[in-house]
């Protein structure tokens, strides 16, 4: 099955409909983080969600760890999925489906080495969907996506094997490699930015490449 591919890094409402024009089942969009691309305020944030049709999904990221927090910025911002790009505490989950119901959870799992495919089998049980990426928790300053790097796919294949929810692929994807990324790791979907982007600006170009190479 040809995964859907979620267009992140949206920076407005021109963008997001080319976006779904090239077919887009997904456009993200960046609240405030320690690093990456791609940040936008919540007011625009909100402007976009409102204008992107249904079914495509509207993805919130963002890098707050408590439920209060994230509530909020959903409210405000009235996307359909949260995307929660750093590591919260696990009754966040709970709290988030009584505060927030019919939106959906969606967990990143920066992919380290080994101990991430534990990691991200434990968070699946407590959301719709895994995304893994190629961010790093451990700097000072974090990096919680955008980095435009690869990680090491055949950790990603065996989460994918072994995950109960769907598994969104992210990190330095781009035309030159979107096919191998599927043949090797099998996603249900994909994530990508810098690999559809030509000085920050969305490249259509770039992203109609993107879509041709999918197998």
């Amino acid at each position: 099955m040809r995964p859907r591919v979620k267009v992140c890094c949206i920076a407005s409402v021109e963008e997001a409909r080319v976006a779904i024009e090239c077919g887009a089942s997904a456009v993200g969009l960046v609240s405030e983080m320690p690093s990456g691309p791609g940040v936008i305020p919540e007011e625009l944030i909100a402007e976009i969600a409102a204008r992107v049709p249904p079914p495509v999904a509207t993805f919130l990221l963002t890098c707050r760890q408590d439920a209060r927090s994230v509530v909020g910025q959903q409210r405000r911002c009235r996307v359909n999925t949260l995307q929660l790009c750093d590591r919260v505490p696990t009754e966040v989950y709970a709290e988030l489906r009584a505060e927030l119901p019919g939106v959906s959870l969606v967990q990143v799992v920066h992919v380290r080495g080994e101990e991430s495919f534990a990691e991200a089998l434990d968070v699946a049980r407590h959301v719709d969907a895994l995304l893994l990426d190629s961010g790093d928790q451990s700097l000072a300053v974090k990096e919680l996506g955008g980095t435009g790097r690869t990680h090491d796919w055949r950790v990603s294949r065996r989460v994918v094997e072994a995950s109960p929810v769907p598994v969104f692929l992210a990190g330095g994807l781009r035309a030159e490699n979107v096919a191998e990324a599927v043949s090797t790791v099998r996603p249900f979907g994909l994530d990508v930015c810098s690999g559809v982007r030509t000085g920050g600006r969305l490249d259509a170009g770039k992203l109609k490449s993107f879509f041709a190479r999918l197998v």
